[in-house]
Formats: C-alpha cells, structure tokens, sequence
C-alpha cells in the first residue's frame, strides 16, 4: 500500500465517494528521460522532479476541467484527483473529449477517470464525486477550480492562501475566459522565464572604477539591466574568477560595467561571462482581496484595452444573475443582456472605470451557456502551465488575473435568433448555443487537409472530432503524417498510447477521434507532403477542399505547403510552439557555425557537437551513399572529377579506400578486429595527432602581425590528448566508433569492454610527426580561396584510373548508410555524438554536455510541452470559426504568438497584402487571377517591381526582357509573389 492511498482510507471525507487511485507501477528508478524527453527540454530535471512530488486537485470535469487534467498528468506530478458532483449532459460532449453518448447521465469524474490514467501512468489518477471541503483540500498542494461558484472561488481561496497551498481558478463562458492564481504569500520562483543563461566571450576588461567589459560583436548581448554574472577562464584579471556573481550595468550591445575593478591584476586575455539568475519572491493576495484589484489584472490583448476590465466586472455579475436567477442567460436573450449590463455597471459605481465594453457585456450574456472546445483548449493551456509554475516553481506564475475573449468569432453582420440556439439535445449544443444550427450544418460540410499528426496535429484532431468538422455527409477531414509514433511523442501527443508505438501516427490519431467522435468522416495517410506527392494532392485534390490546417516541424515543409495553398486559393491555419510561423511572416535566421570554427577554433559545446554530427554523417552515411552511387552509377566519377576541387579528392580517395581490402592498400575491414582498430586510429588522429599539428602551426604563444595573442578572443588553445582505456569517454568513443565502423561494412560487433580491451593492447598506432607543408585555414573566405588550390590534379588522374580498373561484380562491396537517429539508445548513434562531442570539448577546455544536453543540441531537438500545443491549437481553431462563416474583415483575424513562461501575448492582424499591378490586372501577393483573353502571347509589365515572381500553374514558355514578362500560356493562371 503507497502513501497515496494511506492517506485517501485514513481520512473519512463526509458526504463524499474518493475512488481507489488508479496507477500502474514505475520502477524505481529517476525520471523517465524516453517518455518525457521533450519536456524535460523545457523544465529539467530540477523541476521536474519538484513536480513529481505535487498532488494537484482538478475540480469541475465539464470541457475545461478535463483539459487542464489532461495537461497536468502529461506533465508528470505526483498525482491528480479530479472532482465532479455532475453527471454528463448533451452539452458537455461539445468539449469534454472523454465523455461519450453512452455516458449520458453518469458522473464526470468517474467516466473521466480511466482514460485520464491512460495518458500517463506514472501519475496517480482518483476520482471525487462528492462536495468540496475544507478536509479533501487539504490533501493537495495545488488546487484548480472550474465552473465554480464565485462564493466557492472566495471561500476556498481564502482557506487555501492560509495553507499555503496554491490555488487556480480557470473558466470559460462561450467566447470569453477568465484565470486567477494565488500561490500565496513569498512564493519562491527559482527561474522565472526558463531560458538558457545569456554567456560571452570576453574581449577586453577595463581596470578601473567602475570596470567595463567589453565582449566579442558575436550578436547582442542580453543581459538585462540589475543581472548578476560571473566570471571563468579570465587570464591576468584571475581575481574576476573567484568573484562569484557580481551585479552589472547595461552600457551598449557588447558592454557593460560591474563595479570597482581598479584594485585587480591587469587583464590579458580570455574570459567568459555568463549570467547568474536570481531567485524571485512574489507575493499574492486571495481571490477575495485581489477581486476588486484592478492593478492585478493582466493585459492580453492591446487592442482591447478597455475590455478586460469590463470583462472583470462582468464575469462578476454574471455569478451573481447565476445566484439570483438560478440558470445562465439565455442565448441572444435581450432582456438577459440588458440585466447583466445593468449589473456590471452597477458593479462600476464602486469601480469607476471611466469606459465601459457594453457590447462585450452584452455579447458574453447572449453566448454565456456555450461551451467551446477551442476555448476550453486555450484557457486550459494556460491554466494547466500555472499549476506546472505552482508545482516546480520555474517561470513566472500569472499575478494575478487575467481575462480573454474571442469575440471577433461571432457574425459580422447578423445577428443569430434566439430559437438557433437553442438545445437540440445533441453532441454540438455547447457550441451552438454561440453559433446557431446553420453554422454547425456548415462545419459539418466542411472539407480540411491536415498535415501532421504530431503535438499540434494531435491538439486539432481533438478539436476538430469535438466542433464536428467535416462530420456531415459532405463533410470530410484528410490528415497525413508520414512518422511512426516513439516512446517520446507520448508525453504531448496524447491521442496516442504505450501500445501505439512503432504505428503510423496518423492511423492511430484517426482512430482515435473516431473514439471522441464516430461521426467524423476522417481518411488517413502515410505520404509526406513535397514535390513527390503532388500525383496524390493534385489539383483536383486541393479544389475539393475549404481550407488546410499545418501542424509542421520544419521550415521547408511549411513553405511547401504555403506555396500549394497560394496556388490553389485556399486559405491555411498554420501553428507552431517556441517560435513565430513561418513563411510571409518572418524571415529566416541563418544560425549556421563558421567552417573554420568548426574544424579548427570551437569554443561552445554547441560547435564540438555540430563538429560531431558532421563527422558522424561524413563517416558512417555520406561515405557509404557515395560508393554505392559509384557502384551503380558508371557517370559517378567523371562528375566528380569535373568538379577538379578538393572536395572531390576527398570523395575519390574514400571511395577507392573502402572499396579495397585493409590487406592491400585499401581500409575496407575484413573483420570486428579490423574495426576496432580503426576506432582507436581514429581517436590518434582527431584527439591528438590533429590537435598537435594544429599548436605546430600555431604555437600556444603565438602572436598576430598587430602585437596580439592569436590564441585570444573565441580562439581557445587546445592541447592534445592521450589515450587512456581506463577512460570512460575514450572507451564510448571506440566502442561506439567501431560498431558503427563495422555497421556500414555489415560486420557484427559488441559493447563487450574485456574483448575489446584486448584488441585494443595489439593495435600499433603510428607515431605523430609535424608536417611542415600543412596550411591551416583561419577564415572561411581562406578555406574558399584555397580549395581548388588544394586539388591534387596528378592523384585526382591516378585515382580515376585506379577505379577504372577495379572488378565490381554484383553488390558484394556495397556499404550500409547509416541515417542519424537520436532516439534509440541502443544503435551507438548518441553514444558516439556524446563521445566524440566531450573529448573535442576536452581538447579545448570547454565545459562537457550530457547526453540529455547533448540529444538536444545535435538532434536539433524542438523543446516541447503539452500545455504549449493545447493553447496553440485552441487559437488555430477559434480562426477557424472565422474561415468558416466567411468573415470578409481582416480586423477581424489574428494572429498570436505567447509565452507562457512569463505570461506575455501579442496578438495582431494579417499584414494586408500589397497589390502589384500585372498588365491590367491588381494581384496581390498570394493571390491567382485568371487572365482574359485568347491569346497565343500576353506581356505582363513589372514596372519598378524587381522583386515579382511569376508562379505559373502550367509549364509554359517564358520569355523576359527588360520591364517586360512574355508568356505564351497553355492556361492563363497565374499568381505572385513578393
């Protein structure tokens, strides 16, 4: 029996029925880096395993409820109680996704329960159909409430503030949200917006009062003003070292100052600072004197500044008419709406805002009985990220209110009649109580592509199974997602299970939204969405559908697919989490590493992993592709050779290398000991041979021509360094290099350490000697300039004929391309990234990464979490109201991006896109026109726009001259670009 359920028997709740937890049993052993991975990228293991000791408590199982649980058990607590006096109506199955028909009239708690288990089952899931009080309050360290009553807001939150424990209150009404936090009195945030702290190379340190440090023009620094860094690795100024952190004044981009430095050594060289975050108390007020506060309301929407506090005291009164009345307003209720607004402005008498949102006021009354899945998904997100902040103590909660609508969703122009919105004892009456019956018929005959079924793909299908998108008899929804699901995508992809895993995503999410909602007409795919699949998404495919939904984790794809759109006049909904969307709203960063930083001058983790996964693709996939292409392909070596640089030598010179056995004048193994002693040749060379050339060239006191150090700056000294097979690093490098090594020839290895040990005591490795006539590049423009001097034009004829005269019969000498995967730790694939990685950062001085730091770095890994991919695509779909009933104003679109470490949201509309005028036709950017006319050639004029791009629908035969753009059509569609 765990401590959990001691406690659960122990204490009699009166007037209540707490079920058995439901768990399966986790080892024992730390946190599970497969199943959270991505997770763990956004919160660490610190606060994770802070979390992982919180029993949260999620009162209200209706559509919010259940998603704010739903978030919190992806998340990893202790445990979660869900409570539920109710029992399921046709309302709730408008959001609440795991509620069925066939729970009609049983308790929501209890029906939710299970499936709730399901999603993570190392969290503790119970179930509490009985009342709240004071005693089950207790057993939690963070409780959220939802439609609940404003008494019972002020009630608990007080009796919670005098406990310490930290408490939530999240609720929606139709197209408006409302959320409180109160952790209390000094809450202790240990990193308030969870971003890697800001570091520097040192350039020059001033010895005076105050100092001023000055660092390398590597980009802005951001450092903020009041920040508190530290010093390493400073030569002649050491006393900086030892310092410890030490605040700082803000003076430009590269400077800053940091106190009286005129007592220290004389700086020299060298130096890295790096910030120091500080703890941040905070303090809160209970929901009972933080309500009439109107400094503790949070701004989320610039545009409607007066709103939110409107919204404060609406929400207000309509607790009260609730009291009073005894039901909530009725949809497009006149007289309903006129008392609510009589009571907020009421309620202003003693608020004396000096504006009023009267329409928002009215507006909230007329859709105040629906219950939105978007909504729910958006609020959700949120509220469920402030009982992550409650439980870890990372990122800065909510202080203390704030409110949301999406009010814009509502028609343009008419106004919905009252009897549209009344019950139909459906599915769908939470949501048309907003819309009305002919706006659900309309969704229902909705035709979607969505491409991804990952987090965000996920999040939509929920919603999209729960509005009743494409759910009538021309309705239809077409997802593809060429992935297999892995352990890691359970964490947030929550429509898929232990049991799913190594399945098509995009199979298994289907089938489970048909779960949530049978209607739903949904076909799956497997195909990726590029050039290559245009034969299945062609023409006719895009002309049969209404829009297209991106849930994409790459740039090219979003592009691609944008473009597609663009070309067929349909409109996409594109989302994605830590970054803006990309396409006409951005432009894209180039954060490629210098070669010559690579190769030679490291002086961040980052460059000893890239270095390490450009030796992985060389060695074990590039290598191995290229001689099979030899094989295979008789024209293979006279392109190369036509190249005539010293890339091309290079790829000769390993194709002829592995193609011949190590028993002749080739390097192609015969066998494991074979491979083993390349591993450990290969470690000579790269972590110490090369490194030794390297200080022969450029001597450890080496100066430039201007009288500096050249070691100085982002230059670190490396030293070499010598093998020791008693070394853990070194033997992962060979054991790992070897397997590979043998992999790519089809040679079986093992992780053996005895066996290998003792191949490794009968290798012979050559002795280092200084080569004078190396060139070491210092810049990437020298690399360039040096490349096809470089080329060795006799070895490069030697080579052709040599291969030239090779047998190749069959496939006999063919190679096994390895493609990179981070995720199986059983393939040495990240056993040699990590290795390779830590001993190059080794040779440098540079701090070693671990491998869950490492997977991310040279995986490329996007940081994810459940709560960020529910907010995201509650946001898409509220658009998707918009598309839908065909709103025409583009005031009323937005488009968001948020932090939900620190709470912050812009929310803007579309750019409006500028007109090119193309012969006598205005076409936008992103727009196709059909051009008039039976012509055999037609001039288009570009005028002063030397940036159009004509995107042709047909091949056609393209002529261009000076201003002019001559086309001879076999069709006249046509669109632009800017």
């Amino acid at each position: 029996m765990n401590k959990y359920e001691n406690v659960t028997r122990r204490k009699r709740i009166s007037g209540s029925a707490l079920s058995r937890p439901l768990v399966a049993r986790p080892g024992k052993g730390d946190i599970d880096e497969g199943f959270y991975s991505r997770q763990l990228y956004v919160l660490g293991h610190d606060a994770m395993r802070r979390m992982a000791a919180a029993n949260v408590l999620v009162a209200g199982m209706r559509g919010l409820g259940v998603e704010i649980a739903k978030n919190v058990i992806l998340a990893g607590v202790k445990s979660v109680t869900v409570q539920d006096e109710g029992r399921t109506a046709w309302t709730d199955l408008s959001s609440q996704f795991f509620l069925k028909e066939s729970h009609l009239g049983q308790n929501r708690a209890t029906c939710s329960q299970q499936q709730l288990c399901d999603l993570n089952p190392r969290v503790r899931v119970s179930a509490h159909t009985g009342p709240l009080n004071d005693e089950l309050l207790l057993q939690f360290q963070v409780v959220v409430l939802t439609d609940s009553s404003l008494d019972d807001q002020k009630r608990f939150g007080d009796f919670c503030h005098l406990r310490g424990i930290q408490f939530i209150v999240a609720d929606t009404k139709g197209l408006c949200g409302q959320l409180f936090c109160d952790f209390g009195e000094e809450f202790e945030v240990w990193d308030r917006d969870g971003e890697t702290p800001e570091t520097a190379i040192v350039q020059s340190i001033s010895k005076d009062n105050p100092g001023v440090v000055i660092c390398l023009n590597e980009g802005s620094l951001r450092f903020s003003e009041g920040s508190k860094v530290s010093f390493s690795e400073v030569q002649g100024m050491t006393e900086l070292n030892s310092l410890g952190p030490v605040e700082m004044k803000v003076h430009g981009p590269y400077s800053f100052s940091i106190g009286d430095t005129s007592a220290f050594s004389q700086y020299e060289r060298g130096g890295i600072v790096t910030e120091v975050k500080q703890p941040l108390k905070m303090n809160f007020k209970p929901l009972s004197k933080a309500l009439p506060d109107h400094q503790l309301l949070k701004m989320s929407d610039f545009g409607k500044i007066p709103r939110h506090n409107t919204l404060h005291l609406a929400f207000q009164a309509l607790h009260g008419f609730v009291k009073t009345e005894r039901r909530l307003p009725l949809p497009r209720s006149q007289a309903d709406a006129d008392a609510l607004l009589s009571a907020v402005r009421e309620l202003n008498t003693v608020a004396q805002l000096e504006q009023l949102d009267e329409a928002a006021v009215r507006n909230l009354a007329f859709t105040a009985r629906g219950d939105l899945a978007p909504m729910n998904a958006f609020i959700g997100g949120l509220a469920a990220q402030e009982v992550i902040k409650a439980c870890s103590g990372k990122f800065t909660p909510l202080q203390q209110w704030l409110y949301f609508d999406a009010l814009e969703c509502l028609p343009e122009e008419e106004d919905q009649l009252a009897e549209h919105c009344f019950s139909r004892e459906t599915r769908y009456d939470g949501q048309i109580a907003v819309f009305g019956s002919a706006f659900q018929e309309k969704l229902e005959r909705q035709r979607y592509f969505l491409v991804g079924a990952g987090a965000i793909g996920c999040e939509l299908l929920k919603n999209f199974a729960l509005i009743g998108l494409g759910a009538g008899d021309e309705g239809h929804v077409t997802v593809t997602d060429m992935d297999f699901i892995e352990k890691s995508n359970l964490n947030r992809q929550f429509l898929f299970r232990t049991q799913d895993i190594r399945k098509p995503k995009s199979v298994i999410a289907a089938k489970a939204v048909l779960e949530m909602n049978p209607r739903m007409n949904i076909t799956a795919h497997q195909n990726r969405v590029d050039p290559d699949s245009e034969g299945a998404y062609d023409y006719d495919f895009y002309m049969s559908l209404h829009g297209v939904a991106a849930a994409l984790d790459n740039v090219p794809a979003r592009v691609y697919l944008d473009g597609r759109c663009v070309q067929h006049q349909k409109p996409m909904l594109e989302g994605g989490t830590q970054g803006k969307s990309y396409g006409r709203d951005t432009s894209h960063s180039n954060d490629a590493i210098p070669l010559c930083t690579l190769k030679n001058f490291p002086h961040r983790i980052e460059h000893t992993l890239q270095w390490a996964r450009d030796h992985f693709e060389g060695e074990f996939k590039q290598t191995p592709e290229n001689l099979n292409l030899f094989l295979r392909d008789e024209g293979f070596v006279e392109r190369t050779l036509r190249r005539g640089d010293a890339e091309a030598l290079e790829v000769l010179e390993e194709i002829w290398g592995n193609l011949v056995d190590i028993t002749a004048e080739g390097k192609r193994p015969t066998s494991w000991k074979d491979c083993v002693t390349w591993a450990r040749c290969k470690w000579e060379t790269v972590y110490n041979s090369d490194i030794r050339q390297l200080l022969h060239c450029f001597p450890p006191d080496q100066m430039t021509t201007s009288g500096l150090h050249f070691w100085s700056g982002s230059k670190k000294c490396p030293h070499p360094l010598t093998f020791d097979p008693n070394s853990t690093t070194h033997m992962d490098y060979v054991v790992a290099a070897a397997n590979l090594y043998g992999q790519i020839f089809g040679i079986s290895g093992t992780r053996d350490p005895v066996s290998i040990r003792q191949i490794l005591e009968e290798v012979h490795v050559p002795s280092f000697t200084p080569k004078s006539s190396v060139k070491i590049h210092v810049t990437d423009l020298e690399m360039e300039e040096e490349k096809e001097k470089d080329c060795d034009d006799a070895r490069l004829a030697e080579l052709k004929e040599k291969l030239a005269s090779l047998s190749l019969k069959g496939s006999a000498k063919q190679m096994y391309p390895i493609n990179f995967e981070k995720d199986e730790d059983s393939n040495f694939h990240m056993d040699y990234i990590v290795a390779a990685s830590n001993l190059r950062a080794e040779n440098y001085d540079i701090p070693a990464a671990d491998r869950h730091q490492s997977k991310r770095i040279a995986g490329k890994i996007i940081p994810a979490i459940a709560t960020t991919t529910a907010a995201v695509a509650g946001l898409m779909c509220l658009e998707l109201y918009k598309l839908v009933q065909g709103h025409q104003k583009i005031s009323s679109y937005r488009v968001s991006y948020f932090l939900l470490s620190v709470d912050h949201f812009v929310w803007s509309q579309p750019r409006n896109a500028q007109v090119f005028e193309v012969s006598n036709c205005s076409v936008p950017p992103q727009k196709s026109v059909n051009y008039p006319g039976a012509l055999t050639v037609v001039v288009f004029k570009l005028g002063q726009s030397k940036c159009l791009h004509i995107l042709l629908a047909f091949p056609l035969c393209l002529t261009y001259a000076g201003q002019q753009l001559h086309i001879t059509p076999a069709a006249w569609n046509v669109g632009c670009t800017q």
